[in-house]
């Protein structure tokens, strides 16, 4: 093996650690190459080594390497876009040097080296390791592990409008203390923990043996969601934030605390052995979402836990801010808990806000009492009124009265909010359009809307600016495929483009 200088022996000897604690004990895949251009063959490759399962590190050669035509950090970039590429490390040596520092269980190498001498079999065959040789399949699949749309975003599409602005007496400029102000609170979340995966496919046609549309999972991504996904979104605005939920004992519940972990939310989580962690997953072909299963058990917990619950939420509750309630009707919320954690809040003047939602499950949002932000959807406000058929500012106007709310949102996907204020300026109710006409993926626009409404509600903003900042918030977010925290940064960003004069119904 080629010799490197002592620096370069410690760096590779480090990175190989690194990678190895990363993949938290499951089997490392390893392939390793130049990647001049991507291509076919490249493509079919990876997908080949993703599907042996385990980890799939890919190790881009250095440059001046024999074949090494453009620059290492630009390789690096195009191979880091494949979706089934867990990892990309950037190699300092010849990749069987590496090898031998990494100790993957499995290398792959294309089918063209089977014939001949490969010093890595000697390496591999030394630990136990295995070298298998393939070029993929020959079909190319249309979306080939390419999956740049999960957690990430296009250019979001927002316009701005300006008649609310002047309506409610308030200058877009006026956000940006409000936004800044968000790093000086503390946020208590609490409510059901989910996890959300999104399993990309091929659609390989119809069954021949009856109308069923048949697809190939490609490679998948899982998300925090659910009341995870508020305290993270209440984390990257900038507040301090300690989220408290119940969990089963399994691996999405391992997921959700290293992710909120490395988010930097403080997590308290309650572990249930008779209940699996809520996780969702959505197949989805060709950018779109065709089926979804549920993996979910519903039914309050049980009295012990909701006695712990108390206890650690009231024990949170002595140095915040805010408490975000965030109910999705799976047990995580049974009444007598939110009836003392909402008891202690008062007692301590905190700012309370709930959301209560409901697709398959039912939900009553009026059992939040005297929050001062409350978010239902249509759907939701009916449901909690037992009314189908009333206006909407009407069901509106009850609703509050029902949960001595302060303030009612109701959200209306792509028709914006309604918002109901008794105590907010000389009209009690206004509506806001939905800032982006082109969403990418619409889950986690109402967590973002209610997060950042109540967050800026509490430094001091009224329900109008802070409406506005929710709907700026819930635009960024659906510009993003998977349920994606807004930094505080891209908040600022939004506010700083230019307004557009839309046209605005007035409800």
């Amino acid at each position: 093996m080629q010799n490197t200088v002592p620096d370069d022996d410690v760096q590779m000897d480090l990175l190989a650690r690194e990678v190895r604690l990363r993949a938290k004990g499951d089997a490392i895949v390893f392939v390793s190459g130049n990647f001049n251009v991507l291509h076919t063959g490249h493509l079919r490759l990876l997908r080949f080594a993703s599907s042996l399962g385990g980890r799939l590190v890919v190790g881009v050669l250095p440059d001046g390497q024999e074949g090494a035509t453009i620059r290492q950090a630009t390789r690096i970039r195009d191979v880091k876009a494949i979706g089934a590429v867990h990892e990309v490390v950037a190699l300092r040596e010849p990749a069987e040097s590496f090898i031998f520092r990494l100790r993957p269980e499995t290398v792959v190498k294309g089918r063209e080296y089977q014939d001949v001498y490969n010093i890595e079999q000697e390496i591999v065959s030394s630990y136990g390791g295995k070298l298998i040789f393939s070029s993929g399949e020959a079909r190319l699949y249309s979306s080939e592990l390419m999956s740049p749309d999960l957690g990430r975003g296009t250019t979001p599409e927002i316009a701005k409008p300006i008649d609310f602005l002047e309506r409610n007496r308030f200058r877009i400029t006026d956000l940006v203390e409000i936004i800044e102000a968000f790093r000086d609170l503390s946020v208590v979340a609490i409510g059901d923990l989910i996890i959300d995966e999104y399993i990309n496919c091929d659609p390989l046609g119809m069954s021949r043996e009856d109308p069923t549309l048949v697809v190939t999972p490609v490679e998948s991504r899982r998300f925090v969601g659910g009341a995870g996904i508020v305290a993270a979104h209440a984390k990257a605005l900038g507040a301090s934030v300690t989220f408290i939920s119940v969990a089963g004992q399994d691996e999405a519940a391992r997921f959700a605390q290293d992710e909120l972990s490395a988010r930097g939310v403080a997590l308290n989580l309650l572990t249930d052995t008779t209940r699996p962690t809520t996780l969702k997953q959505r197949f989805r072909a060709s950018g779109k979402t065709l089926l979804r299963v549920n993996h979910l058990r519903q039914g309050s917990i049980n009295p012990d836990l909701q006695a712990r619950l108390n206890k650690m939420g009231a024990a949170a509750l002595e140095t915040a801010d805010i408490l975000l309630f965030s109910d999705f009707n799976y047990g995580c919320l049974p009444q007598p808990v939110v009836d003392h954690l909402s008891a202690r809040a008062r007692d301590l003047g905190i700012l309370m806000a709930a959301d209560s939602q409901a697709s398959s499950q039912m939900s009553d949002v009026s059992r939040f009492r005297g929050m001062s932000l409350i978010t239902p959807t249509e759907h939701e406000a009916r449901l909690a009124m037992r009314d189908e058929e009333a206006g909407l500012i009407m069901i509106a106007d009850r609703l509050q009265r029902a949960a001595d709310a302060e303030n009612v949102v109701v959200t209306l996907g792509g028709e914006g909010v309604l918002i109901f204020s008794p105590g907010g300026g000389a009209h009690h109710t206004d509506r806001l359009p939905a800032f982006n006409r082109s969403p990418r993926d619409v889950a986690g626009a109402g967590d973002s809307f209610f997060t950042c409404t109540a967050m800026a509600l509490r430094v001091g903003a009224d329900i109008w600016q802070a409406a506005y900042l929710g709907s700026l918030a819930a635009a960024w977010q659906v510009s993003h495929v998977g349920n994606t925290p807004m930094p505080a940064a891209e908040l600022l960003r939004e506010v700083s483009q230019p307004l557009v004069r839309m046209h605005e119904s007035r409800p």
